[in-house]
């Protein structure tokens, strides 16, 4: 009995590793009812099992492959430069340098008074380029058409053309002499409003000595004046009052024909 029990066992592993290979489908016909005990006297329950295999499995379509399309790196698009437009330069109006006519008969000189040398000498119709004023715009400082260099010329003896006011406030540029000394021994003296300066005389030849020049800021009416005085001698009076907040002063040059020595600070009272 229990040979014949190993048997069943054995047909029924085979069943199963069979229908795993073959995947077939196992229907029972009978229930398999419930296994009762087992006595040595009482037979095994008989049950059978009927195969049916099932139709093998119908196999997928073969996939059909389609192809991608290869990529195309689509290139970077270098941006073009923005081209920046240089603004145009808008020129500056040239300022016209205003122009004169001569009068009358005029000497220009070296610095905006007459007691300055003379430099050249113009005559009626004579034309020039203004290049600069004094403060008070008495004396011009101009470029004549038939010289290479500048003078000083009166406003009063020219006809000018254009607003000389406009122009700056011009340097006095002396010519510079070194045939002679500047003077030595300059004194000065108060005696109210009049200031007396003293020096002692500077050897020149006749025909080079042109005497003495003062430039002074003067205190006249509240306010510091400038004025030049030329002379021959060796000692000259100002008028300086005393009511000016600003001190006055002056220099004093020996001048010979060719030009001016360094000037020499005058100890002002």
């Amino acid at each position: 009995m229990h040979r014949r029990f190993r048997s069943l066992t054995g047909l029924l592993i085979a069943i199963l590793l069979l229908s795993a290979c073959a995947t077939p489908q196992v229907i029972p016909t009978q229930a398999i009812p419930e296994q009762p005990s087992l006595s040595p006297t009482s037979p095994p329950p008989a049950w059978t099992a009927t195969l049916v295999p099932t139709d093998p499995p119908t196999p997928s379509a073969t996939p059909t492959i389609t192809r991608t399309s290869t990529f195309t790196r689509t290139p970077t698009v270098t941006a073009t430069p923005t081209q920046t437009l240089t603004p145009s330069i808008t020129p500056s109006p040239t300022y016209a340098l205003p122009t004169l006519v001569v009068k009358m008969q005029a000497n220009c000189r070296y610095g905006p008074g007459v007691a300055y040398l003379y430099a050249w000498g113009m005559y009626t119709g004579d034309t020039a380029t203004v290049w600069g004023r004094n403060p008070s715009g008495t004396w011009l400082w101009i470029q004549p058409d038939n010289i290479a260099y500048q003078c000083w010329i009166a406003a009063s003896l020219v006809d000018v053309t254009g607003d000389v006011m406009l122009l700056r406030t011009a340097p006095v540029r002396l010519p510079h002499s070194v045939l002679y000394g500047p003077p030595t021994g300059i004194t000065a003296g108060r005696d109210g409003d009049s200031v007396t300066v003293t020096w002692e005389r500077v050897n020149m030849t006749e025909d080079d000595d042109r005497g003495y020049m003062i430039e002074a800021n003067l205190c006249q009416g509240g306010y510091l004046v400038w004025m030049a005085v030329a002379t021959m001698d060796t000692t000259y009076t100002f008028t300086d009052e005393t009511s000016c907040t600003e001190l006055s002063n002056a220099l004093l040059y020996t001048v010979e024909k060719h030009g001016y020595t360094d000037p020499v600070p005058i100890p002002w009272p």
